[in-house]
């Protein structure tokens, strides 16, 4: 082997679960795709999945361009509920809770047209995506609360803030947790 070189670590068990422990109410539930004889019909969202129970009162797509960086945000009081519905994204969750048993803990994930996913993002859990594919990659969220106009919950951080332990890299890089994060296996 080339001096250097570096072995890869395993990414998901033999029945294709995922390693990582998430964090601390964060849920990914995998979709599969359902083939039809005229097309192909995926679910983005099911009362079912949702273990915080409320309802969808707004839902909304945002539209990534490729090799960009959408991140850092967090809400205070609404739970994001997202469906990556095309193209293939990485996204990363870190635990900014200090009352949580999973806080400063990162989770990363890739999601979209290959493996669709599901994901419930709790209050307090900072999130970013960052677009992997050579087209623009689109996600629908389904937020707890609808949009305030005059007092959005949003707060944000810039991609590269040293407040959150994760480096971006290259949209073809490897990335690279920083010393100070806690993994998650």
């Amino acid at each position: 082997m080339i001096e250097g070189a570096r072995k890869d670590g395993q990414l998901v068990t033999e029945d294709w679960q995922f390693l990582q422990k998430p964090i601390d109410g964060v849920l990914i539930r995998e979709v599969r795709h359902v083939p039809r004889d005229h097309g192909v019909i995926t679910e983005m969202y099911r009362s079912d999945w949702d273990p915080t129970g409320l309802p969808v009162v707004h839902s909304y797509q945002s539209r990534l361009f490729p090799g960009a960086i959408g991140a850092w945000s967090c809400h205070s009081k609404s739970i994001d509920r997202l469906f990556v519905n095309q193209g293939h994204v990485k996204l990363v969750l870190f635990d900014g809770r200090e009352d949580s048993a999973t806080s400063g803990h990162v989770n990363e994930v890739h999601c979209g047209d290959v493996r669709p996913m599901f994901v419930v993002v709790p209050v307090g859990v900072w999130h970013g995506l960052q677009n992997l594919g050579a087209g623009d990659a689109l996600m629908i969220n389904f937020p707890t609360n609808a949009y305030d106009y005059q007092d959005p919950d949003h707060y944000r951080l810039p991609w590269d803030s040293e407040q959150i332990p994760y480096s971006w890299t290259g949209s073809t890089a490897v990335p690279r947790l920083r010393a100070d994060a806690k993994r998650n296996s």
